[in-house]
């Protein structure tokens, strides 16, 4: 490139856009500890209670018509700070994009909930992702769904990750086009979309010489899997968009292979990367 270009050398990457890299022999470590506090101090939340998650699991918000209204600017800016925090936070990306929802006419329990994700990140201003020098290359991705979880359209969230090895490479937190009339129907389409980031990545992988067998995609719900085994099944599944059915196409195909976890299996994988990541991770809270 230096024949090309005219380039002079500054060292080993440290920072970049926000981002702290720390780099040695066991691997590489991203975060962003200094705009945390950054961010904390802007918004007045440096002196703030630490919380210890997130989002309390039964908080449920709604648009509040009858609530008291707040700035839009500052809550906006708040919004815009902590998806930015998201590049390396996947721990706090479902309650993020849970508060970003209503920016359009934000209320006072909206901007409580966003306070209650900076005091999270007071508690936890260290955490990042680990990558470690000696993974594995070998490719998985995880699904789950809140089925119904917004209260204004009933619409679910899809949550997935995927991992290169222990490397956490890929993850998101979105809420899906259309109500799901089922529990099934939300895991479903959240596995779709989980198959669907996987096979775009084995593709960009193989432009790299690795090759890769069936990828097991993990899913927490066996009806949903059985409505992508069992053909017989698929007569009761047709209010489902024939989009999400490339599924099955590639299950057949032996791309991936749809492999059932136990929701308390679930906590425990969770649990093994976490300490092996010095991060936290979720997908949904």
């Amino acid at each position: 490139m230096s024949r090309e270009f005219e380039m002079s050398l500054m060292g080993e990457l440290q920072f970049f856009l926000g981002l702290q890299i720390k780099q040695g022999p066991e691997g590489t470590f991203v975060h962003q500890a200094k705009y945390t506090r950054d961010i904390l101090k802007k918004f007045e939340m440096g002196d703030s209670k630490p919380m210890t998650t997130p989002m309390s699991t039964n908080t449920a918000l709604d648009a509040e018509e009858d609530g008291e209204t707040v700035d839009q600017k500052e809550f906006r800016g708040m919004i815009g700070s902590l998806l930015y925090l998201t590049a390396t936070r996947p721990d706090i990306q479902f309650a993020v994009c849970l508060c970003a929802r209503y920016q359009a006419s934000p209320r006072t329990s909206h901007r409580q909930a966003v306070k209650r994700i900076f005091r999270y990140l007071k508690f936890t201003p260290e955490l990042g992702l680990r990558y470690s020098s000696g993974s594995s290359l070998s490719l998985r991705g995880f699904s789950d769904a809140d089925h119904a979880g917004c209260r204004i359209d009933r619409k679910s969230t899809s949550g997935t990750c995927q991992l290169l090895g222990t490397s956490l490479v890929s993850w998101s937190s979105r809420k899906q086009a259309s109500v799901s009339l089922s529990t099934t129907k939300a895991e479903y389409i959240a596995a779709a979309s989980c198959c669907s980031q996987l096979l775009w990545m084995k593709a960009t992988l193989s432009d790299f010489g690795l090759r890769f067998g069936k990828i097991p995609l993990l899913v927490d719900s066996t009806s949903t899997i059985s409505v992508a085994k069992n053909p017989v099944l698929h007569s009761r599944t047709k209010h489902i968009d024939v989009r999400f059915h490339f599924l099955i196409d590639h299950y057949e195909k032996g791309d991936i292979d749809l492999v059932h976890v136990e929701g308390v299996d679930n906590a425990l994988i969770k649990g093994e990367i976490e300490s092996q990541w010095a991060g936290l991770i979720a997908l949904l809270v």
